[in-house]
């Protein structure tokens, strides 16, 4: 993940080129302000602000970590909507390993798309977004023995955060008692994973593992993001590619176990005080994540009553954000954030002007895929071992 910026608070700034001591006195004698006679006390200091960088006239709290170019808005548009895809699953002789980080630049990026794992994979995530299609969070569906393993294994975590509680400290954002959590983490991930991992594949931890180590923020920079977000659909994506988790499996992956998973996330971010990780800031959808945003605006696809606009209805969101994740996300994000929601959620405003919820989701996983997947400071990241190849490739002379 690219590394935060710090926080910015409004401030309010004369414009220097407006003002009296912008430009050097025509003379150097100092005069008293009241009566204009000559005084023995040295001139104040002219500005501030140099005449070469004069302050913005305004600065949203957060800076976006990633300055959106002009044309992407343009090239999101007219770009194709990505289709779902089967998940290649494996076959013997299995060749786990630890996997490691292969992006470094566009090239790497661009490669990864043109490679059948970023097709896969993204393939794989809009196939989850198709599962959850027309259908609430507590709508039946079929839950697998592995399905409920991770479910338990979530709720152990989220019972961590009660064991582990935040320290009182004199910093906003960063709680250390959070690297305690991730520490205890990691000293059991191998174990968490064994509790569903089949025989065949018991020795698939050293691969599974760091995806899934990686999913719940990271302890250095105590920040979490897309990217940590990305990693969990990875780790989600390489169970599918061993066939533990299976294509009837994919509602109840998102209705339970995203579910899960994003209120574990919510409470970590909320009491150990996540700082969000290479932020858009206004100019994103959210700060820590964006995979709730595809699906949620899945289950609302052809819904009778609630169109894109209905987000601005309080009724609404407060009495259904617990059957739909779209509105669950705008309900939390209200939640955290004061003031006008144009104001600190514009990009959210303006899609709750389109049309409908079809035209939405195609628009998010195109926009996913351009902000997310396709962004060298995220993906620098994202680990690639035998599950999800890194194909070697040669430049052309």
């Amino acid at each position: 993940m690219e590394e935060p910026q710090g926080h910015r608070h409004h401030h309010h700034h004369r414009d220097p080129s407006k003002s009296p001591t912008a430009s050097p006195p025509s003379c150097t004698t100092s005069t008293c302000v009241k009566c204009g006679g000559p005084t023995s006390f040295p001139s104040p200091p002219l500005s501030s602000w140099p005449e070469m960088s004069p302050p913005p006239t305004y600065r949203p709290i957060r800076s976006p970590a990633i300055n959106l170019p002009s044309n992407n808005s343009q090239a999101i548009i007219l770009a194709p909507v990505p289709q779902s895809q089967k998940v290649l699953t494996i076959s013997p002789p299995y060749k786990f390993q630890f996997p490691s980080k292969k992006i470094q630049s566009l090239d790497d990026i661009r490669h990864f798309h043109e490679s059948d794992s970023g097709k896969n994979f993204l393939g794989f995530v809009v196939a989850l977004s198709e599962s959850i299609r027309g259908r609430k969070i507590s709508d039946p569906c079929h839950e697998s023995p592995t399905v409920k393993t991770i479910l338990s294994i979530l709720q152990t975590l989220m019972q961590w955060i009660e064991e582990i509680p935040p320290v009182q400290q004199a910093a906003r954002y960063g709680n250390v008692s959070y690297r305690t959590w991730h520490s205890r983490l990691e000293e059991n991930s191998e174990s968490l994973m064994l509790q569903f991992l089949p025989d065949d594949f018991k020795c698939a931890t050293i691969e599974v593992v760091p995806y899934f180590t990686d999913s719940f923020g990271n302890s250095s920079r105590i920040d979490y993001g897309t990217g940590h977000e990305t990693n969990f659909a990875a780790w989600l994506y390489c169970l599918a590619r061993m066939g533990i988790i299976k294509e009837g499996d994919y509602q109840a992956v998102v209705a339970r176990v995203f579910v899960n998973y994003l209120d574990l996330m919510r409470k970590l971010q909320l009491v150990y005080c996540l700082e969000p990780a290479g932020s858009h800031g206004v100019w994103g959808l959210d700060d820590y994540h964006f995979l709730p945003f595809i699906f949620g605006s899945s289950q609302l696809i052809d819904h009778k009553y609630m169109k894109p606009k209905s987000i601005h209805n309080e009724d609404i969101v407060e009495n259904f954000s617990e059957e739909y994740m779209y509105l669950s996300c705008i309900a939390f994000i209200k939640k955290v954030k004061k003031g006008l929601f144009a104001e600190h959620s514009p990009l959210l405003d303006d899609i709750s002007g389109v049309p409908n919820w079809n035209k939405v989701n195609s628009g998010l996983l195109k926009m996913y895929k351009a902000e997310v997947l396709e962004k060298v400071p995220i993906m620098q990241h994202f680990l690639f071992g035998w599950l999800i190849k890194w194909y070697i490739f040669f430049s052309p002379l």
